[in-house]
């Protein structure tokens, strides 16, 4: 299903290198600079997230002809972008950092320019939209009337997950989530006479902070006439306001080391978007969309995200999957895996192995070994062994990697593999899966393909009986 975002565009550039000595005209530190990398910022980072996990997304927002328009460009190649003119400089964030600690930031034409026009197609590509993100980043997108009236109209029939800006265009009535950080909450909410929250923001479930957070949540909530309001707040987690009268819902944040918070409000609004279309009820999107968040920053935040653009490569047919899972996660890569006894491969088969690949950047394979094969179909199967399941997969061109395993279940495989996503076919369901548990522990997710179900091993094997 297609996902829209909608928002205002920056070019973020990171400047990385070593610091050694200091300037001999000033007490500053002298950086030599070993690599400059440009990406899309804004509602481009969150379409870039998307169209990374292999959604089919489409970015709705407003462009300057300037050469950093131009690495915009490069940045986003490959996602659909429906763009009208900014009428402005595009505003460019830069940092600089060295060994990894950043040094300074300076912005480039990041004040608030003119409220820009939209276009039809503007218009149109957010209507054919199964789910929106609108991502404000105080550029004056979000108050252009004519965008407002559409979106208000599209809040009555699909999922509108909006990240609001301080200096931003109030979210329209009816969407389904807003999710301030506490500092912009804290802000909203005084600008419009609400509730003070309390300094820290956070502490323990039934907590006067939490009482106090959750009453400002609730009162941006009327104010905006939204579902709910989801604050987050850093590694404590966030709160959520979705159902008058019931206590805001705390969600805890696991335990991060985070070096560079940067991008993940942008990766909880993009998980939020996919978990509400994947058919979850908000409190549980809400609940996998802050785990992720936290995994994102674990790995390494916007500092493992690709510039302008660098695909992670997978060389040859590896069946060494334990060393492929760790050069593409040390190459800021997806892994996903799935799972099955692939016995007489089959379309349906194929097909779901090639969905699941488009949703990362590699694809292994947990494979039932015949033993275990036997145990969980009986004495009869495999058919093949498990040799030749493994050399019939690594065929393809959208198998990376084959791991056999011996026991009944994936998740001893699993726990070893540690994959950033898991797939299953479209006939299970994710919340229901032993293993789903297990995969989230480390900051995974579950997520299904389409399934076909006219295609299956017995339905094969019962027809070459027949014609033997």
């Amino acid at each position: 299903m297609k996902i829209a975002v909608v928002g205002d565009v920056l070019l973020d550039v990171d400047i990385d290198g070593e610091a050694t000595r200091l300037c001999p005209d000033a007490p500053v530190p002298v950086v030599d600079v070993s690599n400059v990398r440009r990406r899309a910022g804004g509602a481009g980072l969150v379409a870039r997230m998307l169209a990374g996990d292999g959604h089919n997304v489409t970015l709705v927002t407003v462009l300057a002809d300037d050469d950093a328009a131009l690495h915009l460009g490069r940045a986003l190649e490959g996602i659909t972008v429906v763009a009208g003119s900014s009428g402005a400089p595009t505003p460019v964030k830069t940092r600089v950092r060295a060994e990894g600690h950043p040094v300074v930031r300076f912005d480039e034409a990041c004040a608030r320019p003119p409220v820009p026009p939209v276009t039809p197609a503007m218009l149109h590509a957010l209507e054919r939209a199964a789910v929106i993100v609108v991502a404000d980043y105080g550029r004056g997108l979000t108050a252009n009337q004519e965008l407002r009236a559409v979106l208000a109209g599209l809040a009555q029939r699909v999922p509108i997950v909006w990240d609001p800006h301080r200096a931003g265009a109030e979210p329209v009535p009816g969407v389904a989530v807003v999710t301030p950080n506490l500092a912009e909450a804290k802000s909203l909410a005084n600008a419009a006479g609400g509730p003070a929250a309390g300094s820290d923001g956070g502490g323990n479930a039934g907590s006067d902070a939490d009482d106090e957070l959750g009453a400002v949540a609730e009162a941006l909530r009327l104010r905006w006439r939204s579902k709910a309001v989801m604050v987050t707040m850093g590694g404590q987690g966030a709160l959520l306001v979705y159902d008058a009268g019931q206590p805001a819902l705390p969600i805890p944040a696991p335990k991060t080391t985070v070096t560079d918070p940067c991008g993940a409000g942008d990766r909880l609004a993009a998980s939020l978007a996919v978990h509400l279309i994947e058919g979850h009820t908000l409190d549980v999107a809400a609940v996998l969309a802050v785990r992720e968040a936290a995994a994102f920053l674990r790995h390494g935040g916007v500092s493992a995200l690709a510039g302008e653009p660098q695909p992670v490569k997978v060389h040859g047919r590896n069946t060494d999957a334990l060393a492929l899972a760790r050069n593409v996660r040390e190459a800021g890569g997806i892994v996903v895996a799935t799972g099955g006894c692939f016995d007489l491969l089959h379309a349906g088969h194929t097909r779901a192995l090639a969905a699941a690949r488009n949703l990362g950047d590699c694809l292994i394979v947990c494979l039932n070994s015949d033993e275990s094969v036997r145990r969980v179909k009986g004495p009869e199967r495999p058919i093949l062994n498990q040799e030749d399941r493994t050399e019939l997969l690594l065929a393809l061109e959208f198998v990376d990697a084959v791991l056999v395993f011996d026991e009944d279940t994936p998740e001893a495989c699993l726990a070893t593999l540690r994959p950033d996503l898991w797939v299953k076919g479209g006939d299970y369901d994710v919340t229901e899966l032993p293993e789903t548990g297990l995969v989230e522990s480390w900051g995974g997710r579950c997520t299904t393909v389409p399934y076909h179900p006219s295609r299956s091993t017995t339905g094969l094997a019962d027809a070459l009986s027949r014609v033997s």
